[in-house]
């Protein structure tokens, strides 16, 4: 399996991660890096800009198939495999069937986006 394929299959363990954000047995470091990683996968804005030649997909390639390999380490083993059955059927090819999930992070970075805008203006 090449490094593409494992990225693809690992970014198909989303849905998983986010579940793991709600269960009560997952430790707290695996929540925090389920929380970071969820949030960049979620992201509709890349760390590096996919029209970058090259990095632009690195991120998709290396840093999101990393954050969330170092995720499914943190999380205890029936955790995750519990979590991972829940969350079969709530992606497919490559994106969320319930849309509305990706909402909060939409809603953040617009949030963000104003701060910003209102730091710049005054």
């Amino acid at each position: 399996m090449d490094l593409k394929e494992r990225a693809k299959k690992l970014k198909a363990d989303v849905p998983a991660v986010c579940l793991v954000l709600k269960d009560r047995d997952t430790p707290v470091l695996a929540k925090v890096l389920a929380r970071l990683t969820a949030a960049y996968a979620l992201s509709p804005v890349d760390l590096i800009p996919d029209f970058i030649p090259v990095l632009g997909y690195l991120d998709d390639v290396i840093l999101l198939p990393a954050l969330i390999a170092l995720t499914i380490r943190a999380v205890p083993k029936e955790v995750w495999e519990r979590n991972r059955r829940a969350a079969e059927g709530m992606w497919e090819d490559g994106k969320p069937v319930k849309w509305y999930c990706a909402i909060p992070i939409v809603f953040l970075w617009l949030w963000m986006i104003s701060a910003v805008i209102r730091a710049a203006l005054a």
